[in-house]
């Protein structure tokens, strides 16, 4: 896993030696939001492999957004100079956008094809002005994602998924110390615990209303039993140990145009043979059998 310094590719190791073995992910370097939301002028580049990219795919097929903003779709397999895509790597793109740029190369990439920039690579705040600032583009009808009425629950149910179970993952799966690598786990599993609990009696994590919040739940968990279970060591539970969690995950596949976003055999060989620190092998297990459609 390489990164930019000052323009240049480098191949830069995480360093978790400095926070004694936990995995710190950095924040999103390009903040900035559409200047006008024509179609045809802006483009995804993402991973179908990629959960944080998968959150935009999946807000864009919700929304029939497919024809006004195209998307671009990486390899699954991140070699030594970071994500590829027909046209080159993704660092060009970065640097093209920001000469001198320090920093992860990342995706999702909402890019301005008429000026030439990165406008965003945030996916919390992509999925937000997919939602809002691409409305009268939409062919399909979606309520709003993040309602005023709503939008205390919505945040402080995103805060804590985000932080324990979203990127929790990501601490447990890349934690090179023991203490760090059973704290991420311990706080997975008591959210999921949670969320099993709080689902008892909803629908959607906010009641009847389908939010943001659902979406960015959905391409975590719907990874987990695939991905995460073995490869990143949170293997205390399944997904599909969990009832109403494992109901939740199939009802939001099931929605228009979710299905097509999610791609299993794309989201396995990315994780077991681009992680080579957790799998030096790169050997990708053919299990387990997943059935996502509801019954």
């Amino acid at each position: 896993m390489g990164m930019l310094v000052e323009g240049v590719w480098r191949d830069v190791p995480r360093d978790t030696k400095s926070t004694g073995g936990a995995f710190v992910r950095a924040e999103s370097a390009f903040r900035d939001r559409v200047s006008e939301p024509e179609a045809g002028r802006y483009r995804l580049y993402v991973s179908k492999s990629c959960p944080w990219a998968h959150r935009t795919l999946v807000v864009r097929a919700l929304k029939g957004l497919e024809k006004a903003i195209a998307v671009s779709y990486a390899d699954p397999y991140m070699g030594e100079n970071g994500w590829q895509f027909p046209d080159g790597y993704l660092h060009q793109l970065y640097s093209r956008a920001k000469p001198g740029y320090t920093g992860r190369v990342t995706v999702p990439v909402l890019w301005d094809e008429k000026e030439a920039r990165i406008v965003n690579n945030e996916s919390s705040e992509i999925i937000r002005m997919l939602n809002r600032d691409f409305d009268r583009l939409a062919r399909r009808k979606l309520a709003d994602l993040y309602p005023e009425e709503l939008r205390r629950e919505i945040d402080w149910l995103n805060e804590r998924i985000y932080r324990t179970v979203n990127n929790g993952v990501y601490r447990a799966g890349f934690a090179t110390a023991q203490d760090k690598y059973e704290e991420a786990v311990t706080e997975l599993f008591r959210t999921l615990d949670w969320l099993e609990k709080h689902l008892v009696k909803r629908k959607w994590l906010c009641g009847n209303s389908f939010t943001e919040a659902d979406v960015r739940l959905f391409t975590t968990l719907v990874r987990f039993d695939a991905v995460y279970y073995s490869h990143f060591k949170c293997n205390l539970r399944r997904l599909v140990d969990y009832p109403k969690l494992w109901r939740w995950t199939r009802r939001v596949y099931a929605l228009p145009g979710v299905k097509s976003t999610t791609n299993l055999k794309e989201i396995k060989d990315h994780y077991y043979r681009s992680m080579k620190q957790i799998n030096p092998t790169q050997i990708v297990p053919k299990g387990p059998l997943l059935d996502f459609s509801l019954h």
